[in-house]
């Protein structure tokens, strides 16, 4: 059976934006997340999927990805469904979190690829991590 956690994104992303308000996804970053490292902190990133910052957004099944702006330079983002933590709306906290896949924060080690975090791994627990993502938004519901 299909997971149902890439409809849950579309549907909470689709809430935001007809609410006007701005969509944050929360990310676990490893091997087959492409984003910029400089914004990548413990191993998580939070992007901003409002459509004023995202062009050519695609939600799907297995995979999340737009193009964006990073420092006015654009960048292609690509995010595995499984290493979503949350989505949530910024200006009032209310969305939903995720459990963290098994094997999230240990990343592959590709020298080559400057897009990708390097050979790590996070100390930080699943329950951890979740709480601190809610503790920024406030509102965020776990899905087992």
């Amino acid at each position: 059976m299909a997971s149902t956690k890439p409809y849950l994104i579309r549907a909470i992303h689709e809430w935001c934006v007809d609410e006007g308000f701005t969509p944050y996804l929360a990310v676990q970053v490893d091997a087959l997340t492409r984003v910029p490292l400089q914004f990548v902190q413990d191993g998580q990133i939070v992007l901003n999927m409002s459509p004023d910052a995202t062009h050519l957004l695609l939600i799907g099944n297995e995979e999340i990805t737009f193009q964006t702006r990073f420092n006015g330079a654009s960048f292609p983002v690509s995010v595995p469904v499984e290493a979503v933590l949350a989505i949530y709306a910024r200006e009032n906290g209310q969305g939903m979190a995720f459990e963290a896949v098994a094997g999230g924060g240990d990343y592959a080690d590709v020298s080559d690829d400057s897009d990708v975090i390097p050979d790590q791994t996070s100390a930080t627990s699943d329950d951890a991590k979740l709480e601190q993502i809610s503790k920024r938004g406030g509102h965020l519901t776990r899905i087992k």
